[in-house]
């Protein structure tokens, strides 16, 4: 195909950017509307026979949402069975009680990174955030000072580490092993973490000192419960049960490795290791587990417990549908020929298909704002890219998961959550919560072509 015949495609998919901006942004129609709307536009557009498009448009859905349903649905009983019991909040509090004043900023990463690998990130924001507030209020720190290593934190888990959406929605569509996207994820989000949060907040302070002499609006959290340390779950038990998935996936993992490198042949004791590793297994154990820890055995009633799971139900059913409207619009490029013409101007290329995926990510992510749908697009652009590659398809979720954190503005609802919980400007929250985003983006690419070298 002609360089003019490839770019036809990409022109449609770039209209079709403009135009879901617009449905959302300036008619303010519901996210996952407008995707469907706009996938419907795109494939007549890209010429996809008619008697195709639906059949595309609910393969996509089906696809995205079939692997991943089960495994948000758990993730997000388990989130709010930790956080009802107070099992959050004692991991937050003891590890500042251990670390000291000293060293806060710390302690708020830590507690921040253990929460937020149980929690999606607006969840454990608003759950944190109060915990955040008392302790500036006793310490006389500003609130935004421990804000930013807090954000970081919940940010990274939430771009980089499974069972989060956007890591596992694309470790499925490019069949990477979720057990080495969490430890490769690990290894990246660390230092990620360290240099996006904690040292970050040094600059900030000097680019915009005023915003540090905010107090927050501790209103526009909204009602969250608070208890007495003395009422919550230990720490032990609150750790192990907040991190249980992630202990299993990362346990089948180490067993995988194990048996490629001493060629262990197959048998029933293994078998029951990878069974459990998976996700969803990994998930509904820990579920369960959480049902006894964070309620049997303080003794709540399982009514209430049942209850708390409904709740969280309840809260994530549009984020699905908004993941599996990202999900259509990904079959939609892919059946529309969209990837193969990238693939086709990308032929011969000599750029590493890791910075492409991350900059398709980057590039849809400030378009649109959403970070899984910006991954799920991407991945519709890439997958064709990867065909005779011997990337690792690992760190290609993470390469996708880097880029679509990127500088996060008007259009993602972050920006909002962290411009009015800390009672910021624009130009303080462009300054601090866009800025430490975008160097959560880059330097988390830098991580991973590093780690690239030697994987």
């Amino acid at each position: 195909m002609s360089l003019a015949g490839n770019m036809y495609p990409l022109l449609i998919v770039a209209l079709g950017v403009i135009v879901l901006l617009i449905l959302i942004m300036k008619l303010n129609l519901n996210t996952f509307i407008s995707l469907v709307i706009v996938s419907f536009l795109v494939a007549l557009a890209l010429g996809m026979p008619l008697g195709d498009i639906v059949d595309s448009i609910e393969s996509g859905m089906g696809g995205t949402l079939g692997s991943i349903a089960l495994i948000f649905g758990f993730g997000a009983i388990l989130g709010k069975l930790v956080a009802d019991a107070g099992g959050a909040q004692r991991i937050a509090m003891t590890l500042i009680n251990r670390f000291g004043e000293k060293n806060i900023q710390w302690a708020v990463v830590i507690a921040s990174f253990i929460i937020g690998i149980a929690l999606f990130f607006e969840v454990g924001l608003v759950l944190l955030i109060p915990i955040v507030y008392q302790i500036a209020k006793q310490l006389r720190v500003s609130i935004l000072y421990l804000g930013i290593p807090m954000a970081t934190a919940l940010s990274v888990t939430h771009g980089f580490l499974p069972p989060h959406p956007g890591p596992t929605v694309i470790a499925q569509q490019y069949d990477a092993n979720i057990g080495m996207v969490l430890v490769y994820g690990f290894i990246i989000a660390v230092p990620t973490a360290i240099i996006a949060g904690p040292l970050f907040t040094r600059v900030a302070k000097k680019l915009v000192p005023e915003a540090f002499e905010k107090t927050g609006d501790i209103k526009a959290v909204g009602e969250v419960k608070e208890f007495k340390l003395e009422d919550t779950p230990g720490f032990g038990v609150s750790v192990m049960t907040a991190l249980f998935p992630v202990i299993l996936m990362a346990l089948a993992t180490i067993v995988q490795l194990l048996e490629d490198i001493w060629n262990i042949p197959g048998n029933v004791f293994i078998d029951i290791i990878h069974l459990i590793g998976e996700p969803t297994t990994a998930l509904l154990i820990s579920v369960l587990i959480a049902v006894y820890t964070m309620g049997v055995a303080r003794q709540i009633p399982m009514k209430q417990v049942m209850a708390s799971a409904e709740e969280s139900i309840r809260s994530i059913g549009m984020m699905l549908l908004i993941i599996g409207g990202g999900g259509v619009f990904k079959q939609v490029l892919i059946d529309g020929g969209v990837g193969d013409a990238v693939a086709d101007i990308f032929a011969g290329s000599n750029l590493s298909p890791l910075i492409l995926a991350w900059l398709i990510a980057a590039i849809l992510r400030i378009a649109l704002g959403s970070a899984t749908v910006a991954a799920l697009t991407t991945a519709g652009l890439v997958i064709p890219l990867m065909q005779g590659s011997d990337v690792n398809l690992a760190l290609m979720v993470l390469a996708t998961g880097a880029g679509s954190v990127i500088a996060s503005h008007v259009n993602d609802a972050g920006f909002w959550m962290f411009k009015e919980f800390f009672g910021l400007t624009m130009k303080e929250t462009f300054s601090t919560w866009t800025l430490l985003e975008t160097i959560i983006s880059v330097v988390g690419l830098g991580f991973i072509l590093l780690l690239s070298i030697f994987v």
